[in-house]
């Protein structure tokens, strides 16, 4: 049995679940980057703060894309926090304002995203769900790129 968009149900089913954490999670890292926007301190305050706003407003823009495909899979996303931060990997981070220790976050939030959309790429290359995997595709180039120059600023 196929949905609307041509994917079998039981595998969109199953991608929508992993989009569904992959959504929280990115509500948890956006919540977290606004923090450090608000909070930063030091040195590095305006690179910094500039930085967190790229990288939130970006966040945004993918958290309603992911909701999007969710429902285009016909599933539900999730919407509440209480929600997200059952299902979500990526911890709250509360009162940082250390620009380094930011970063350093960032990065290991990116490396938990990333490693769920490659399972996400991986679930939808089977289920022959091209709008997913571009989706993901894209998300993954990008990501990989971020993390390069974000840890070539700790270095």
């Amino acid at each position: 049995m196929k949905n609307l968009v041509g994917i079998d149900k039981k595998k969109a089913e199953k991608l929508a679940v992993e989009l569904n954490i992959l959504l929280a999670d990115y509500e948890i890292f956006y919540q977290n980057l606004r923090g450090f926007h608000w909070n930063i301190k030091g040195r590095d305050f305006f690179e910094l703060h500039d930085k967190f706003e790229e990288l939130y407003n970006d966040a945004f823009v993918k958290i309603d894309e992911i909701a999007e495909r969710i429902l285009t899979l016909e599933g539900e996303p999730l919407h509440t926090y209480t929600d997200y931060l059952k299902t979500a990997e990526i911890p709250e981070a509360k009162s940082i304002k250390d620009g380094t220790k930011c970063i350093e976050i960032v990065v290991k939030n990116f490396s938990t995203l990333i490693t769920k959309e490659r399972l996400i790429l991986s679930l939808a290359t089977d289920a022959d769900d091209e709008g997913t995997v571009a989706l993901m595709s894209d998300y993954i180039a990008e990501t990989e790129k971020t993390l390069w120059m974000l840890n070539s600023y700790l270095k």
